[in-house]
């Protein structure tokens, strides 16, 4: 068994990796849409986060006892077990381990699926509580798609498909959410990209909108969202991608030092069961 797996729907091809069950590659045609990832700036190209959205303030607290969970979890850094894989479709899937108890004491199923089209690309994810007791989690897509997009050198933007506020949260030290603000330049649906504008990441909390558009000279890259509530914006100063992020939680507030059942956004299953978290990207070179 190779540790990348591919999959394919005429010329369209995306690759991925059994560590994480991370996205490698996406290319339709020509068009070659996912950063690869670069050791120099950011490394990766499509983590999945779980069970923890964003930094821990010091890591996780369960029952008065700490873990040391850190930025963004485990699931990324964990090898995945292949379920399925035919010739457009792939599922992997990860369950609790010795060494995830360390980070996280509880029992649980993540399986993630891929399903690859002529102009598209889907990814749905399924957490499933395998304990005996209710069990928090967060979960969230990191995918960074290549900026300035294939074939297009003017102006880029992100297009949401409703009115969003036009401020963000202010990101502390130690990557913990402020209650502070700070503006961005929307203009209705509308917000035009410059480097300038990630001195940090954009998260739009509780977003209004269910899917946006990355576009610039009529090549539209477009993520539709299915019970991720949340979508952030990020990149760093001179690189040349941008991740589209969706998120069922984020980072720890400053200050936060409750138990992991009471941090903000933290979705909790019962014992047995099951929720769904998914999107859909799909291109159109103009």
């Amino acid at each position: 068994m190779t540790d990348v797996i591919e999959i394919a729907c005429g010329d369209a091809r995306a690759r991925i990796a059994l560590r994480g069950a991370e996205l490698k590659s996406w290319r339709v045609g020509d068009d070659d849409l996912l950063w690869p990832g670069d050791p120099a700036s950011w490394p990766d190209s499509s983590p999945l986060l779980f069970p923890a959205v964003g930094w821990t303030r010091d890591g996780i607290r369960v029952d008065g006892r700490r873990y040391p969970l850190g930025l963004h979890g485990f699931a990324r850094a964990a090898d995945f077990d292949v379920v399925v894989v035919a010739a457009d479709r792939a599922r992997l899937a990860l369950r609790a381990s010795a060494e995830s108890f360390s980070l996280f004491p509880f029992k649980f199923c993540l399986t993630i699926d891929y399903g690859i089209s002529a102009n598209g690309l889907e990814i749905i994810a399924e957490v499933q509580n395998e304990d005996e007791r209710p069990a928090p989690y967060a979960f969230g897509l990191h995918p960074g798609f290549r900026w300035p997009l294939p074939g297009a050198s003017g102006r880029h933007e992100i297009v949401f498909d409703a009115n969003e506020v036009a401020e963000v949260p202010v990101i502390a030290p130690g990557g913990l959410f402020s209650a502070e603000t700070r503006a961005v330049p929307l203009q209705g649906r509308r917000l035009a990209l410059a480097p300038d504008l990630f001195s940090e990441a954009l998260c739009f909390l509780d977003a209004r909108s269910r899917a946006l558009e990355f576009r610039a000279d009529g090549k539209v890259l477009r993520m539709e969202v299915e019970n991720l509530p949340h979508f952030a914006l990020w990149t760093l100063p001179g690189a040349k991608f941008l991740c589209l992020e969706a998120w069922t939680g984020h980072g720890d507030p400053v200050g936060f030092e409750g138990d992991l059942f009471q941090k903000p956004s933290m979705r909790v299953l019962a014992p047995g069961e099951k929720t769904r978290h998914a999107a859909t990207f799909c291109w159109r070179a103009g």
